[in-house]
């Protein structure tokens, strides 16, 4: 019934079947403006879920660590021996043994600080980093078991598979909340374009008898509600990439919260939603003019 050309062309005539203010222009504009505003923090949080899932994976997958339990008098002997089978594994870039400052520091969250590690039994932890082919976990495990029998090999996965894969539906979930949000303003705009059909459907009737088309009523409608939106959604797009660029910075050790923003030519994708939001309102309207002209032959 109507097509894209009635966009760029504009016609005053048909332009004057439209109300240019009234509840449907404020339902319009404000929808439109609230779904971009939060389709912004969607993608946003989306691509944070995303970069978390490759860092989580990346970090988690190329450490493990090693913890020996032994006796006080043994420790120290049984650190260096595994250090030894460390050392000659294939696939493992460098180990090292924490000190007593790094491992109370890794205990102060829980103990507080002041923990007088010294004295406590507590496991020596040694750091392994992986090269890109990685290690044998397994294999590395039955030398350990023979070489060196107090100590226990975690590669993390137990923990890196959870957070890979609950960063993986978070992202899932941003995109789904995007879709909602292009669903929820279609619907808003579809009953603003029925209000506004409905409304002036005395006008309607007064221009079918001096011969205008359904197509050229329905294209004022489409025309001035695409635009509509596109307005709405590009001051909503603004306003949220305002929210973004305010939020706090924080250090690179919380990558839950300082991930959330968009980084290099993540900027750029916003620009998109008001094209997106006004395709929504140009499908919706066409939709809604079609059937309610339908309904008032």
């Amino acid at each position: 019934m109507t097509d894209l050309s009635g966009l760029i062309q504009s016609d005053a005539a048909a332009d004057r079947v439209v109300p240019p203010a009234g509840f449907t222009v404020q339902l319009t504009l404000f929808s439109a403006g609230a779904m971009a505003f939060l389709a912004v923090f969607a993608l946003a949080l989306s691509l944070a879920a995303g970069r978390l899932a490759v860092h989580w994976g990346t970090e988690l997958a190329r450490s493990s660590t090693l913890r020996i339990s032994a006796h006080a008098e043994q420790m120290d002997t049984q650190v260096a021996a595994a250090l030894r089978v460390l050392e000659t594994t294939p696939g493992v870039e460098s180990a090292r043994a924490l000190d007593t400052t790094e491992q109370q520091a890794l205990l102060e969250p829980w103990f507080g600080p002041g923990l007088p590690i010294d004295m406590l039994p507590v496991p020596r932890l040694i750091e392994i980093l992986e090269t890109g082919a990685g290690y044998d976990a397994p294999g590395l495990r039955l030398r350990l078991q023979g070489e060196v029998p107090g100590a226990v090999l975690d590669d993390h996965t137990r923990y890196r598979r959870p957070l890979v894969s609950a960063a993986a539906h978070l992202r899932v979930l941003g995109w789904l909340s995007i879709l909602l949000i292009s669903g929820t303003l279609a619907a808003m705009v579809t009953l603003a374009a029925n209000a506004a059909l409905a409304a002036n459907s005395q006008v309607i009737g007064v221009l079918r008898l001096v011969g205008a088309t359904d197509a050229y009523i329905a294209r004022a409608f489409v025309r001035r509600f695409t635009l509509r939106a596109i307005t709405g959604a590009a001051v909503g797009m603004m306003l949220g990439l305002a929210g973004i660029w305010l939020l706090p910075e924080g250090d690179t050790a919380n990558d839950l919260l300082t991930g959330f923003a968009l980084t290099g030519w993540h900027w750029g994708l916003p620009v998109l939603i008001p094209p997106l939001a006004g395709a929504t309102a140009f499908l919706a309207t066409r939709a809604a003019a079609a059937r309610v002209l339908r309904g008032l032959a």
